[in-house]
């Protein structure tokens, strides 16, 4: 179904959605203010490529998705983020709305690989696939570029 609002995947804990590891959402007003100007398509890339809710915490290591026991979820990551590109193509999203600091959706940080609480510059696996395919990543924090962006 189509309509005049362009279409924008979200990060679906943002919008409320009980999806991340912890079984919580990070619902964020920035965002679900959004809904009055856009089709918001709330997605987990994480529970999509296979994982259950909730799951040990991962970050990026040495360019795998591991948890803090070494266990390797890179295969499942790379199989959620191919699918969320499957639903921005479907739906012709130009744009995407993603958690900040996340090994799947960070867009300007994530952890820093070794499970010390630190981030560092970089993106997560889903938000970097996005952006290789020409979607334009933003942040809860980006609220209002992505408003810009889309004028």
């Amino acid at each position: 179904m189509r309509n005049d609002r362009p279409y924008v995947i979200v990060s679906a804990c943002l919008l409320g959605v009980d999806c991340r590891y912890s079984g919580e959402c990070r619902a964020d007003g920035r965002v679900l203010e959004l809904m009055e100007r856009y089709s918001l398509m709330p997605i987990c890339p994480e529970q999509l490529g296979g994982l259950p809710t909730p799951r040990n915490a991962c970050e990026i290591s040495d360019g795998r998705v591991v948890d803090a026991e070494g266990a390797d979820f890179t295969d499942n990551f790379i199989k959620g983020a191919r699918e969320v590109l499957r639903v921005a193509r479907m739906f012709d999203c130009r744009f995407a709305l993603m958690k900040e600091n996340s090994p799947s959706c960070g867009v300007n940080y994530i952890h820093d690989g070794i499970f010390s609480g630190g981030k560092i510059a970089g993106s997560g696996v889903t938000s970097r696939m996005l952006r290789e395919a020409g979607i334009k990543v933003f942040s809860e924090d980006e609220t209002e570029l992505l408003k810009e962006e889309s004028a």
